[in-house]
């Protein structure tokens, strides 16, 4: 599947942004079925888990995020978002969107850039 992330940016610590994660083409049926999730690449470190929705709605978050980051999902759209709430530095990245269907099979987002200065 096809997904498109947008939303990222520049902003100042302790602000928020909210990114969006688009699969156009998708069929509506099958968007309901796929696993999503938000990865993030730090500057010069490995590609790591931000947080995942099931689903079935479960959520699954990374240890520096929780309490500040949401995930959430409106199948009736074919989007995931990530609402981002008191950014630090260390959230700064590339910010993947990523797909899982049923089978396992996994689709990635192009990538959308968030850089939160102190």
């Amino acid at each position: 599947v096809q997904l498109q992330a947008s939303g990222g940016g520049l902003v100042q610590a302790g602000r928020s942004l909210r990114l969006s994660c688009a699969a156009p083409r998708a069929i509506f049926s099958v968007f309901r079925d796929y696993d999503m999730g938000w990865y993030r690449q730090p500057p010069g470190a490995q590609r790591e888990l931000v947080a995942a929705i099931s689903s079935g709605r479960s959520t699954n978050y990374g240890d520096s995020v929780k309490g500040r980051f949401t995930i959430s999902r409106d199948n009736s759209k074919k989007r995931v978002y990530l609402e981002m709430n008191s950014l630090k530095p260390e959230d700064t990245g590339i910010y993947y969107c990523n797909a899982k269907d049923p089978r396992g099979y996994e689709s990635w987002g192009q990538g959308t850039q968030v850089t939160v200065s102190s």
